[in-house]
């Protein structure tokens, strides 16, 4: 009876290691999301860089850095291919406990249009899209356009904490300059990663009023020092944000998306 009760014992603190060690790695894993790919290029149609190859870059760059400080890494795409917003949203919510981070770049018609915005829609992912906002507008020579909440379809529909950060105008000559270097993605992707990790967290340069009315983006009222609040138009915003990046895709595949993003 002894000898049933020492291995019952061990048995249980075994159980309970294992649980405290899955607990471990499910609060330890984030998955990156690279925006774009395959013949989808991103942008606006004309637009001379491509957001697919930028996006993917630096998400590979956050995967080297996040798993070198001990993180788990799962990547929604690691080469130019195409997936879905539904695969990509499903690949999130299949760890528990984990974090979605998707990574783009911003466009707008207008090429003086710049700065570094985040984006959020759960309440509980406030604090992590506030954590990568400010390390990336202070380590970024741009403008701080602020931290919104919107519906879009990857940070709506994922069960876990999820943040959408747009890394800088590709259609801006500086931004898009910027982009274009490899030291530059390097230090996108490190003020990613130390937002992730949750050390000290930078004071954000305020908000520039100009930025948060601008052409591109609908009238907004700024909340607090980052938070820009969204519109009542937000929603209808957003899908025509997305749609517009859409290109060379058939129209049937067009259609496809459309339906996810609703």
């Amino acid at each position: 009876m002894k000898y049933l009760t020492v291995l019952s014992s061990i048995a249980l603190s075994a159980f309970a290691f294992t649980a405290h060690a899955a607990t471990r790695e499910a609060g330890s894993t984030i998955v990156i999301d690279a925006g774009h790919g395959g013949f989808d290029r991103g942008g606006v149609p004309g637009q001379r860089i491509s957001e697919k190859d930028k996006t993917l870059d630096v998400a590979l760059r956050l995967r080297q850095i996040l798993r070198a400080a001990g993180y788990r890494v799962v990547m929604t795409r690691e080469g130019d291919y195409f997936v879905t917003l539904g695969n990509r949203v499903a690949i999130a919510n299949s760890y528990r406990g984990a974090q979605f981070v998707s990574i783009h770049f911003n466009c707008a018609p207008r090429a003086g249009a710049n700065g570094i915005e985040t984006y959020y829609y759960r309440s509980d992912s406030a604090a992590l899209a506030t954590r990568i906002h400010r390390n990336v507008v202070a380590g970024a020579p741009s403008e701080n356009r602020g931290i919104r909440r919107r519906g879009f379809y990857v940070i709506r529909k994922t069960a876990i904490p999820a943040v959408l950060v747009e890394c800088g105008f590709l259609t801006n000559p500086t931004e898009g300059r910027l982009a274009s270097s490899a030291q530059y993605r390097q230090q996108l992707a490190q003020e990613i990663a130390n937002g992730i990790m949750g050390g000290p967290t930078p004071a954000a340069r305020p908000i520039n009023p100009g930025s948060a009315i601008s052409s591109e983006v609908l009238p907004q009222e700024i909340a607090g020092e980052d938070f820009v609040r969204a519109g009542p138009h937000s929603a209808r915003a957003s899908k025509h944000s997305r749609s517009s990046k859409v290109t060379k895709a058939t129209k049937k595949t067009k259609k496809k998306l459309k339906r996810e993003e609703t």
